[in-house]
């Protein structure tokens, strides 16, 4: 089966993505110009489900945070060593000044899929629970938190939705923290 497209319609426009990721073969993830900022990111993906690709979705905080609560319960400390590697990639994430940057990160997707791929068999024992493939959500959160720092350098949200995983908070504050607008 073909890659499917990931244009899509908005207002009777045409919408193309910057970039394909092509994850693996059941997800593939488009990056578009976002209407926050200069170098805000829109997020885009598909998934394929018995040979089937789904409609273009939008990956929202709250998904990947019920993937990853539900991927917490295969391993404690697998989770916490996952936490902290994402926790340490947010620290080193810098947003994009300009448009070159962004241009250049854009161009170089086969290293930071490699460097994924890498990052994503230590912690192949949470692969066995939820949705998302551990590459997948590794590439997410690598854009989301691009984004995030694109849109405003001092944000931290994403920071925050990790932390609150991290240390075991309630539930209740950890989705109000991941569907805040």
């Amino acid at each position: 089966m073909t890659q499917p497209a990931m244009s899509f319609k908005k207002d009777g426009q045409t919408i193309n993505p910057l970039k394909i990721y092509t994850v693996n073969s059941k997800y593939i993830l488009g990056v578009y110009q976002g209407s926050l900022s200069k170098f805000d990111m829109l997020l885009k993906y598909r998934q394929k489900n018995e040979n089937k690709w789904s409609r273009i979705r939008t990956p929202k905080h709250i998904h990947w945070v019920v993937d990853i609560l539900m991927k917490m319960q295969a391993d404690k400390k697998v989770s916490d060593e996952f936490l902290n590697f994402l926790l340490g990639k947010w620290k080193k994430t810098k947003g994009f000044k300009n448009s070159k940057e962004r241009i250049s990160f854009l161009s170089n997707s086969e290293n930071l899929m490699i460097e994924i791929s890498k990052e994503e068999k230590k912690f192949n024992k949470m692969a066995l629970k939820g949705e998302y493939s551990l590459k997948f959500l590794i590439l997410v959160a690598e854009l989301l938190m691009l984004q995030e720092k694109s849109n405003n350098p001092n944000a931290y949200m994403f920071k925050n939705l990790l932390e609150s995983l991290k240390d075991g908070s309630d539930l209740f504050k950890i989705i109000s923290i991941a569907t805040h607008r």
